[in-house]
């Protein structure tokens, strides 16, 4: 016990000193004692857990379980990070990770899917945005963090997870057994001519190197004499900030507005496009968005349509215009929260409302019975187009627009 109390009083010291410090920068000695009397409150349902709780806890178990459960009660993309979870939290960034290929978050507290990322095992099955994930092994997921349910569809590549999914077409309860891969994440999935030099980019996320690719394949598809462009964006979940900027920068003249953000103390900070190797200003541009298309997709999406550079086509995107802060703290362990709201160039914030496109197409999907999946995944890979009802409408448009940029 004796023990307990100086662990107690350690942690109660190392948070003391550091919100002291927060209290003094507010000078507001009320925030001060308020704080003092909330730790003393928390130091004494530690105190108890640990004397009496029928399992023996150590004290690293509570405080991370105490951590964990004050940044899950933020927002819903609010978590902590044990040491091993924030490894591979960079691991994800740098576009390779293991698991089964979905954005998931938690939406009016149910676990819901942002994406399936193409080409991945979750994709592979089935899985859509909107899609919600009721059960995992078969265990409700009903007030499960976001973290919880991370490490549950996590696992070593080759083994199986059964998932219960309510998909939110046709509100239908279905069992879905996929087997756990290695996510290898291609920023570009495709760049091509389609038809009467038209250029085509699909972009399946926003990572550490996906400006400099895509200033590749910009300047591959001008030597193949580009007149018009379309940007997919359809089910891409976001990633990192700077990266949206700088694929926004790929369309739009230096100095543009493309987003702003106001964190708490009200400053807002603007991001402009700036130079890049490969711009691609004077054709006509279509950007592609559906309801799988969250955060950088918006930033992007968004940003053409207000500088007045790009028409968008598709269905309403997903609505997430928050930006994380990922801060390590001292074990290796850290904190992911949200700092800031992100807006428009306009000043709009779609936040969980999305963006709705300028021409409305939705998808057409036929009624495909479970053994002719294989047949959908084919073609996909061949990449028929003109079989893709929202691209076809995306090449009309912009066959349009071409007689104004002659």
């Amino acid at each position: 016990m004796r023990r307990m109390k100086v662990i107690l009083l350690s942690i109660l010291v190392l948070f003391a000193t550091s919100i002291s410090i927060y209290a003094v920068d507010k000078n507001s000695d009320k925030d001060k004692d308020n704080i003092y009397k909330q730790l003393d409150l928390f130091g004494e349902a530690l105190s108890i857990i640990q004397d009496k709780y029928v399992e023996e806890k150590t004290p690293q178990d509570l405080i991370y379980g105490a951590l964990g459960g004050m940044l899950s009660s933020l927002d819903s993309y609010s978590q902590f990070l044990t040491p091993e979870a924030y490894k591979e939290l960079l691991v994800e960034t740098s576009g390779k990770f293991g698991g089964l290929g979905i954005e998931i978050t938690i939406k009016d507290g149910l676990l819901t899917i942002v994406s399936p990322i193409e080409d991945t095992p979750a994709w592979r099955a089935g899985l859509k945005p909107g899609d919600i994930i009721v059960k995992i092994e078969g265990e409700l997921t009903k007030g499960i963090t976001l973290k919880q349910a991370v490490d549950k569809l996590r696992g070593k590549p080759g083994s199986k997870v059964t998932i219960t999914v309510l998909h939110e077409k046709d509100r239908k309860l279905e069992d879905v057994t996929i087997t756990r891969d290695i996510i290898k994440i291609k920023d570009i999935k495709r760049a091509s001519i389609l038809e009467d030099n038209i250029g085509y980019v699909r972009l399946l996320e926003f990572r550490e190197s996906t400006a400099r690719d895509l200033a590749k394949a910009l300047k591959t598809l001008k030597s193949k004499g580009m007149k018009g462009i379309i940007l997919d964006l359809r089910n891409n979940p976001g990633g990192l900030l700077n990266s949206a900027v700088d694929v926004a920068s790929e369309f739009l003249p230096d100095g543009k507005l493309i987003v702003f953000t106001k964190p708490r103390n009200g400053n807002k900070v603007e991001y402009h496009s700036h130079p890049m190797a490969e711009k691609c200003l004077d054709i006509p541009m279509v950007v592609l968005i559906n309801k799988g298309s969250a955060s950088g997709s918006e930033i992007v999406a968004a940003a053409l349509r207000e500088n007045k550079r790009a028409i968008l086509l598709g269905e309403t995107s997903f609505g997430k215009a928050c930006v994380q802060t990922v801060l390590p703290l001292s074990d290796g362990s850290a904190i992911r929260f949200t700092t800031a709201k992100y807006y428009t160039p306009l000043g709009n914030s779609i936040h969980e409302v999305g963006i709705t496109p300028d021409v409305v197409v939705t998808k057409e999907v036929t009624e495909e019975k479970k053994e002719d999946v294989f047949e959908t995944i084919k073609r996909e890979k061949t990449f028929d187009y003109k079989k893709d009802y929202q691209i076809v409408r995306a090449i009309d448009l912009i066959k349009g627009l071409m007689v104004f940029f002659k």
